[in-house]
């Protein structure tokens, strides 16, 4: 492996050592996304040369045995892209799962400061100690509600107008 992996082309032999864990440890969520973009695409490169020029062999020699053999090198650089893909997915992976759970503690830190603040204790002779929240049916007024309701409406239209149009 270390064989192939120094016979890289320059371009090619960095693209992969940008993949040590050291060389990620800094780059950011959108950082790693660019550079899991730039090696699942040479990935891709070597995995379509490696199954085209293997077809081509495979019909000029006859075998497929010798058609493999002859295209090792490129098998061999699509190995060494798809483990560094796989280093770049689980850093990517563990960052987005950190950067979700930082998203979900600061949705749930609004959400306690814009929580009501408990009622006072105003003297009640009852054993509940809080007039509790007013409740509002909020259901009516959304969206969705407001759709479901048009869409049963202009069913019995349909249904009615189907009817009267038999009926004639």
């Amino acid at each position: 492996m270390t064989k192939l992996v120094n016979s890289l082309s320059e371009d090619e032999f960095v693209l992969v050592r940008q993949t040590k864990k050291t060389e990620m440890a800094d780059l950011d969520e959108d950082g790693l996304i660019d550079l899991h973009t730039r090696i699942r695409r040479s990935r891709n490169k070597y995995v379509k040369l490696y199954r085209r020029q293997g077809a081509e062999k495979v019909g000029a020699k006859k075998s497929r045995a010798a058609g493999k053999s002859a295209n090792e090198r490129n098998a061999g650089k699509a190995e060494v892209f798809e483990d560094a893909l796989a280093r770049v997915s689980r850093q990517l992976g563990a960052v987005a799962r950190r950067s979700a759970e930082e998203l979900k503690q600061e949705r749930l830190a609004r959400a306690r400061s814009d929580a009501a603040a408990p009622a006072e204790d105003v003297g009640a002779e009852g054993k509940v100690r809080s007039k509790g929240k007013t409740r509002v049916d909020a259901t009516r007024n959304s969206a969705g509600r407001k759709k479901y309701e048009a869409s049963t409406i202009a069913a019995g239209a349909r249904r009615q107008a189907k009817k009267d149009s038999k009926n004639r």
